[in-house]
């Protein structure tokens, strides 16, 4: 086996501590991307092993049962049955949940009678004291036909036995420890009449659900003769009798093996729930946690970040003062440099962002919101289901958009990924936070920052109009289905810190270097149209400017600041802005921000980036990029271009304005059309505009 990578799948329900297992397993060793043609997250990474050998780990996505109902669990069947598939897994692991095993089991031994050496891990060994659990591994070894790993992910403990299985995993039993057969012993005996060299189980996980493995389908299954396969509710049936028949097993297992001391100490969690979840305290207590998260994010942030600004500005000085003089050196300094340090940053507050939300997470708190959200989804025709997606949202619209998929019905399904895109996602918040530094007092209110307040109001605006919307949307489209919510509420646990951490890393290094190459290319692209025009007024911009002011007394310096300015003004990007700033003109804004708008259509946080670029091209002081654009005067109005009318109009539109291609296109994906995405592109577009045009109007 040396030399040998082992194919690895990690199994199991929600909830019961999967990630931290695969976690403890490969560190940062791990990448994120989706199966090929679908929208479903695949996550995987390499575990090292003792002997020099190597695991390569694949984290399937959770499910209950290989009874599939949803694409997500089609992705775990389709793979176990598919033997050619290059991520069939040498072994199985099932991860399981020490205080609810029964339920964890049925999974297990369903994947036992695939035939894969299959591996169980019981985690959070650590709790079973304070429970009152005790378990007699070598019984329900022996009973469930298969080995078994007692693990604590939070205390470490355990990891090294499972490796050890790993390595071994040929000596585990590949035997079914169920005869599911026995339900209907004449079906199954034509069955394996009319196919014997295929694995039963696995051809009845075919004619029972929408899968595929071999060259065996159900059509053929159908057409061979001798063979009658059974109605769909018969088959229905035959499943429960199944889950039934397994459940049988599994408590006669648990009753030789567990014993659980009903008069042990009981924990906090059924107190917690009842506050947490109260009708009135429970939405306090989560407003009190959102505004403390967003007073830190500020707070704390604004060193790292302060000296970020400064470093990219010295950058780019350092760079025009060491290479020399050329094209080159300027698309450096005055394209790359700037526009990669718009998007840097913010890597501080994002990543704050990230840390709260994998907190709330891991501890359990963020079931309990989505259970408590779901009381005000329902008054405005969403599924409870919508929660999730509308939470997640915040992170990134597009897996927010996927996460539809476990919506049942298809107009809620619908409704939800056309409102999602309001949620104020992780791609505004640069744009947020460097217009409410410009526009917003940095003061506090009653002990509150402002600042904070105002990040924290886009949030709940963006929350509340998704609501809003929805509702106006249930109307239009007269949903009157009945849907039911049905969530599993962990136990509250204290936070696992490497599970934190390398959640934050992975996604805010999925945030920045996706942005980065966006915003790479297209500050390149917008460094050249900065730096050449058309026509005498470009070239000549020197002869003409230095004529306007031959009879004047003006410092060097302001004279080579009026030059740059104006060459910027007759480039190919100040002709473009020119002829749209009569469109952006009534919103407070300039051509230089319309042009920022414009290129944040490929991705909103690109207007920073846009603004960077822009206000850097010609410029040969050691300044920020917040200064500079402080600095900005309104060519209509005079006086400052940022003020509390433009930044206000400036929030509402990006609140609004539905301004990501990425989405747009997974958009395009999950609803088979092009018609709600283009319908979601106008209508938000337009309501943004709407919407900035009075508030610019109202306040300036």
């Amino acid at each position: 086996m040396t030399g040998k990578q082992i194919n690895v799948a990690l199994i199991g329900n929600p909830n019961t501590g999967k990630t931290s297992v695969f976690n403890q397993l490969t560190g940062l060793n791990q990448k994120v991307g989706n199966y090929p043609g679908i929208t479903v997250e695949k996550k995987e990474g390499v575990c090292k092993l003792p002997r020099g050998l190597k695991a390569h780990i694949l984290d399937l996505p959770g499910t209950y049962s290989l009874n599939a109902s949803s694409l997500d669990e089609n992705v775990v069947i389709e793979l176990l049955l598919n033997k050619n598939d290059k991520d069939y897994p040498d072994v199985a692991v099932v991860v399981s949940d020490v205080e609810n095993l029964k339920r964890n089991l049925l999974l297990f031994t369903q994947i036992k009678d695939l035939g894969i050496p299959t591996i169980l891990v019981i985690n959070m060994a650590d709790r079973m004291e304070r429970k009152g659990i005790s378990l007699d591994v070598d019984i329900l070894e022996e009973r469930l036909n298969t080995k078994i790993a007692l693990v604590s992910a939070r205390k470490r403990t355990g990891i090294d036995k499972l490796k050890e299985l790993i390595i071994n995993h040929r000596n585990i039993s590949s035997e079914p420890c169920v005869n599911a057969s026995v339900i209907d012993p004449d079906y199954f005996g034509n069955l394996r009449k009319a196919f014997p060299k295929q694995s039963i189980y696995k051809l009845w996980l075919v004619i029972t659900q929408d899968v595929n493995f071999g060259n065996i389908n159900r059509n053929e299954i159908d057409k061979t003769s001798g063979f009658n396969t059974k109605s769909n509710s018969e088959l229905k049936r035959l499943q429960q009798k199944e889950t039934i028949h397994r459940y049988q097993f599994i408590n006669g297992a648990l009753k030789e093996a567990l014993s659980v001391d009903k008069n042990a100490a009981k924990d906090l969690r059924s107190r917690l729930d009842r506050v947490l979840t109260h009708k009135v305290w429970g939405y306090v207590i989560f407003f009190a946690i959102l505004l403390l998260i967003f007073q830190a994010i500020y707070d704390w942030s604004s060193y790292p970040m302060d000296l970020i600004d400064s470093t990219f500005a010295s950058l780019s000085e350092l760079t025009k003062a060491n290479l020399p003089e050329g094209v080159f050196t300027s698309l450096i300094a005055e394209g790359i440099v700037p526009g990669l340090g718009g998007i840097v940053i913010f890597i501080p507050q994002i990543a704050f962002l990230f840390l709260f939300i994998s907190i709330l997470e891991e501890t359990g708190y963020m079931s309990r919101v989505v259970f408590l959200m779901d009381r005000i989804m329902r008054r405005f025709g969403l599924s409870g289901k919508s929660v999730v997606p509308l939470v997640s949202g915040t992170a990134c619209a597009i897996p927010a958009v996927m996460a539809t998929r476990n919506i049942e019905n298809w107009k809620e399904r619908l409704i939800t990924i056309l409102v999602v895109p309001f949620t104020t996602c992780s791609a505004r918040l640069p744009v947020y936070l460097i217009i409410i530094a410009l526009v917003i007092p940095d003061e506090t209110f009653l002990g509150f920052n402002l600042q904070g307040l105002m990040l924290m109001f886009l949030y709940l605006l963006g929350f509340g109009t998704a609501i809003l919307s929805a509702w106006i949307l249930n109307g239009i489209l007269k949903i009157k289905n009945k849907s039911y919510f049905v969530i599993e509420m962990p136990n509250y646990k204290v936070p696992l810190l490497k599970n934190i951490g390398i959640n934050v890393i992975e996604k805010t290094k999925s945030f920045v270097f996706g942005a980065g190459k966006i915003i790479l290319a297209i500050s390149i692209i917008l460094w050249v149209l900065a730096s050449y025009g058309p026509g005498d007024n470009f070239n000549n911009a020197e002869e003409i400017v230095r004529g306007n002011y031959t009879e004047q007394s003006i410092p060097t310096e302001e004279i080579e600041q009026e030059i740059a300015s104006y060459k910027l003004k007759h480039s190919y990007i100040g002709i473009m802005g020119r002829g749209i700033e009569p469109v952006v003109a009534p919103l407070g804004y300039d051509w230089k921000i319309g042009i920022a708008i414009i290129s944040s259509f490929a991705a909103r946080e690109v207007f920073v980036g846009t603004l960077a670029t822009i206000y850097s091209v010609g410029s040969d002081e050691e300044e920020t990029i917040k200064n500079r654009m402080a600095a900005e005067t309104n060519p209509i109005l005079g006086g400052p271009l940022f003020t509390l009318a433009s930044g206000v109009s400036l929030l509402l539109f990006y609140a609004f304005a539905m301004q990501c291609m990425s989405t747009l296109a997974i958009v395009q994906k999950e609803t088979n059309s092009w018609k709600w995405p283009i319908l979601q592109l106008v209508i938000m577009s337009v309501f943004a505009y709407l919407v900035a045009l009075i508030a610019f109007q109202f306040l300036k």
